[in-house]
This record gives C-alpha cells, structure tokens and sequence, in this order.
C-alpha cells in the first residue's frame, strides 16, 4: 500500500471495512461474504499451486484441478459460520476490467491448546495470498495487520503462522510485522 493509502473506514460502509488505494484503485478489505466465495476459492487453490510448485513432495494437490478448488469451497464456507475463524478479502472496487474482483485474501482462525505444539490458546495465519496483479504494493501487510487485529479481538494471546523455505519475501515481510522464528518443520519421504 502506498504511504498516501487510508486505512480509516469510512461514514455508511458495512460494519468491518477498512477502505484502501492501491495506485488510485479503491480496495476494500472486509471479511467474506458468501459470494466472495468463488474469488476467496480461487486464490486459496493458487496458493497450493504455489506452494507445491515449491515442493511437491511436501505440498498436496489432493486430487484433480476441480477436486482441490471444490474441497477448498466447502472448506471455507464451513470456516464461515465458525466464530473462531476470520476470512478476509481485498476487493477491487475500480471501474473496468477486474472491477468488483477479490486481490487479496487471508484465513486466520483461534486454535486450541495444543501439546503436540506445545501452544495454548492462540490465533493462527493458515492462508495468505495476493493476486499477481496487485504484489508489492503492501496489500499483504495490510491483510496480515487486519487478520492480526481480529484475532486479537477475539482473545488470540499471539499469532502463529507457518511461511514456505522458498518465499523470503513473505518471511521478510512477516518479521517487519514483528513475526519471529520458533520452529523449523523438517520432512523426510519415506518412499511409502
């Protein structure tokens, strides 16, 4: 986002919009409404492509193209009624083509105790992705800081996120939010 970007919500939006310029674009950032479904779907299933591009041994596809995006859908529609869960979108509200479209998405939701993890209560960053289109322009730092607000009022104590070995950018990003280093996942194929 650039340094002239608003982030102030403005007189008669809907309840929960921060409003935003992205080069002059008006961007609203909201939690997700049903219809935004299909746009919310449609980065979560590029963000797996990303991340099994990164490692597709790691990484699941979990079937065909059209398996993953309607697992995704149902997904995130469950995540929808869940009070504990937070599902953001960017939206381009510009005129022209792409006006109306979701850039920007996030899904965070409050997780319980965990002794596997060894983590009480907290808030966790599962999904992060911004369109091509809009990258570098600090669209993700605003959807992390909104996530991050929202989990906090909903009692998170801390957010934990995990971010793939290959993206530095979104490593060195999430530091800049005050993100720090405390796991390292390893794997190890067993040829199974």
């Amino acid at each position: 986002m650039h340094a002239g970007g608003s982030s102030a919500s403005k007189e008669g939006s809907p309840p929960g919009r921060v409003l935003a310029t992205l080069d002059d674009v008006p961007i609203a950032l909201r939690p997700a409404l049903p219809a935004d479904l299909p746009g919310a779907t449609r980065l979560a299933v590029l963000l797996v492509h990303q991340h099994h591009a990164y490692d597709p041994q790691r990484f699941a596809l979990f079937g065909s193209h059209g398996d993953l995006e309607r697992g995704y859908a149902g997904f995130l529609a469950h995540e929808m009624d869940d009070p504990q869960a937070v599902i953001l979108v960017a939206v381009d509200e510009g005129e022209g083509e792409g006006a109306s479209d979701i850039v920007g998405y996030a899904y965070g939701r409050i997780e319980p105790p965990s002794y596997q993890a060894l983590l009480d209560t907290y808030g966790a960053l599962h999904d992060l992705y911004v369109d091509e289109r809009v990258r570098g322009r600090g669209l993700a730092r605003r959807l992390v800081t909104e996530m991050l607000a929202r989990l906090r009022a909903l009692g998170a104590p801390r957010v934990v996120l995990s971010t793939a070995q290959e993206n530095a950018n979104a490593q060195a990003m999430f530091a800049k939010l005050g993100f720090r280093r405390t796991m390292i996942e390893m794997t190890c194929e067993l040829g199974v």
